[in-house]
């Protein structure tokens, strides 16, 4: 079973949220935006370790032209009437939701998650555009706990990585306004050796 190697610190430290407070904002263009929080989560390998053991996590396949494929991770995904894995995510969870209500308007719901289990595992360029996310402004808020990896974005319609969040240990990041419609973003493969990460994303009812 795929663990993590937390630091002392680490797993002595209570797992548990801080303050939203700290949240730094990029704006970008078109009316969307991107929030980012390092280290929202303290303690966060001791979250890791129980939800590589408790999520039943699934190996998932896509047609690819005329091949079937592996999508490289393995995934989760929690409506929002499921019971969620770990008491700490409905905590997550409630927290950004009652952040975000003034500028979201609702509540987020879901939650999906994807076990990254080493550098080989990757997200292509995409934006939430499954439901609502193609035709209205919302929200993504991606907890990271596990090692580090990259969270590239550009504005949609290709070109080069216009922006880099480094997301792992407890890391927040939310992406918001136009930004699923409007904007891209990907966890490129990395060639360097990592460990690996899971990838807790809160979303509003019907974004996907």
């Amino acid at each position: 079973m795929i663990g993590l190697q937390g630091s002392i610190f680490d797993l002595a430290e209570e797992c548990a949220p801080g303050p939203l407070d700290g949240m730094q904002r990029t704006e970008l263009t078109r009316g969307a935006w991107v929030d980012h929080l390092p280290g929202w989560v303290q303690g966060s390998g001791q979250l890791f370790d129980r939800l590589v053991e408790v999520v039943p996590w699934h190996a998932e396949e896509r047609q690819m032209y005329d091949n079937v494929v592996a999508v490289p991770r393995l995934t989760k995904y929690y409506g929002s009437r499921e019971t969620l894995p770990d008491p700490l995510l409905d905590d997550l969870r409630d927290r950004l939701s009652a952040h975000y209500l003034p500028e979201l308007g609702e509540p987020l719901t879901s939650a999906g998650l994807c076990l990254y289990r080493d550098g080989a595992d990757s997200v292509a360029w995409h934006g939430d555009t499954i439901g609502r996310g193609s035709t209205h402004d919302t929200i993504v808020a991606i907890v990271s706990v596990g090692a580090a990896r990259t969270l590239a974005l550009r504005p949609r319609g290709g070109g080069p990585t216009a922006h880099r969040f480094s997301l792992g240990h407890g890391d927040l990041v939310v992406m918001g306004g136009s930004c699923q419609r409007t904007w891209e973003h990907a966890i490129p493969k990395s060639t360097s050796a990592t460990g690996p990460r899971i990838s807790i994303q809160f979303r509003p009812r019907g974004v996907r």
